[in-house]
Order: C-alpha cells, then structure tokens, then sequence
C-alpha cells in the first residue's frame, strides 16, 4: 500500500472518529436539555403528590427544603379521604366527565366531518369558510366569552351542564387538523369505492374515518385535555355546585376553611390522574395524529 493511500485511510478513519465524538458530544448535550426540561415539569407534580401524602401542616413548612420530596411525617390516605369528606368532589367529578366526554364524543363527530367536506367537497364559499376557519384559530377564547355569557343568560342556559358543552363542540383547530389529514388521503381509495356504489357517507365511514384514527385520537386527546382543565368559563355560567366542574370545585375548596394543604393537594392529585391516565394511554396515537396531521397545510 503507497504511503499516500496509507495517509488517505488515516485521515478518513480521524474524520470518522471525530464525527462520532461530535455526534456523542450533540446527544449528551439533547438528552440534558431534555432531562432537564423534563425534570422542570415533573417537580411540581411530584411536590404535590408527595404533599397528598404528608401531614397538613408539613406541606407549606417543607416547601423551602428537599424534604418537600420526601412524603414525612406519613399518613397515607387520609388526606384523600378527608379532601373527597369536606369537598363536592365526587358531583364536581362527575360534571367534568360529563362535559369532557360529551365535548370529545361529539366534538369528533362534527369537527371530523366538517374537516373532511372541506378537504373533498366542493362548494360556493368554500374557499372563504376555509380562510375563515384558519382566522378564527388565532382568535382566542376570552374575546367571545363575554358574547357567548350575554347569549347563555338570554337562553337562561346559566349553571347547566349543556353551557359548558355546546360552545366548544366546533373548534377551528381540530376542524383544520381533520381537513389537512383528510388531504393527505389518496383520493383513488374514495373513487375506488365510489365506482363500487358507496355514497358519500359509506365512503366517509368506511375508507375516510377508519384511516383518521391517528388524527382522532390527537384531536380527542387534546379536547379531553382542554375541557378537563377549563376554568375561565366554568366560573362564568356556573353559580352554585350543582353544575359546577372539578376546576372550579378544587378552586371553592381552596377557600374553605380550614385551608389543609395535605387535602388541598390530595384534591389536586385526583384531578390530575384522569390527565395522566389519558395520556399515557392515547401518547403513542396522539404523538403519531400530531406528526402526521397536525402541522401540514
């Protein structure tokens, strides 16, 4: 082997290596950041479960130090049972999962296929409903609360259930995020079975739908997440307890006296699991709807 391909093997092999430490150095560098981050968001989850566990007077006492994350003195339940005795908790529970539900059962159903006649029909004005569907995105909701309370008072809809329901059933967001997912749908799956005699309704039950789940799932996902944490509205149109939901539940219970902070995070602790729970178990679908839908135009 001549000295010059010799020097050429080594100064590819030194390129190598060198590209491997960079890509090992860029790695170590992503992996701390998202540690990082990660560990910003999970302290105050962790803090408050931790609390939940602990002795009402040591949640605030700890708080300064590390041992507001380590659950002692140690008394198991017993917050969680006190927080759910002195509270509404279980009525406030049930009107979450009342209007969370009814928002994404039927949220799916209308913004699906409001998203889908966008993508596939065509129509006068659609041009027109579709800039004005991307508009309203950007329109942020406490410009039209103030309307939408003058309209519910109107209809004497104040402290229901359906007043924290039906506003919210067609959101431009998930409109857009169906009508850029059914976009992406080859069109000869729709023709094939057209020329089998499909009307529109089977060919959008059949080939249209079953192909969306990635998008039903991030847009279900993300109307669950948003309708179980509402605060703003809740406090609006709700008066009393009976259609109160557990946002506006745990923040009444915060002013009750005596103010226990080990309830008080036991109060939030049930809140947050059924958050979780969706999540973990919709994030592989939600992550693969949002990659997929989510950001094409």
């Amino acid at each position: 082997m001549s000295a010059t391909t010799q020097t050429s093997s080594l100064t590819l092999e030194e390129a190598n290596r060198q590209l491997r430490r960079r890509q090992r150095r860029q790695a170590v560098v992503a992996y701390g950041v998202l540690v990082l981050l990660a560990a910003i968001f999970l302290v105050p989850l962790v803090f408050m479960f931790v609390g939940s566990l602990k002795a009402n007077t040591s949640v605030i006492a700890d708080s300064g130090s590390l041992r507001a994350f380590l659950p002692a003195p140690f008394v198991g339940l017993d917050n969680y049972a006190s927080a759910i005795d002195r509270s509404d908790f279980w009525r406030t529970f049930l009107n979450s999962v009342i209007i969370s539900a009814s928002i994404v059962i039927v949220g799916l159903i209308v913004n699906s296929l409001f998203g889908y006649a966008l993508a596939r029909m065509r129509f006068a004005g659609r041009g027109i409903l579709l800039i004005l569907v991307v508009a309203l995105i950007i329109v942020p909701f406490e410009t039209l609360a103030v309307p939408l309370l003058i309209i519910m008072s109107e209809l004497r809809w104040t402290d229901t259930l359906h007043a924290q329901i039906l506003p919210f059933l067609a959101q431009p967001l998930y409109i857009f995020l169906f009508y850029s997912f059914f976009l992406g749908v080859p069109k000869e799956l729709e023709e094939a079975a057209r020329i089998d005699g499909a009307g529109p309704a089977t060919i959008f039950l059949r080939v249209a739908a079953p192909l969306a789940k990635p998008a039903y799932a991030a847009a279900g996902t993300l109307m669950f997440l948003y309708s179980w944490g509402q605060y703003l509205w809740p406090v609006m149109v709700t008066r009393g307890a009976d259609a109160r939901p557990i946002t506006v539940g745990i923040a009444a219970f915060l002013g009750q006296p005596p103010r226990l902070w080990g309830d008080i995070m036991a109060y939030a602790t049930l809140m947050v699991i059924p958050l979780l729970i969706i999540f973990i178990i919709f994030q592989r679908q939600f992550v693969r709807g949002v990659a997929t839908s989510g950001l094409k135009g």
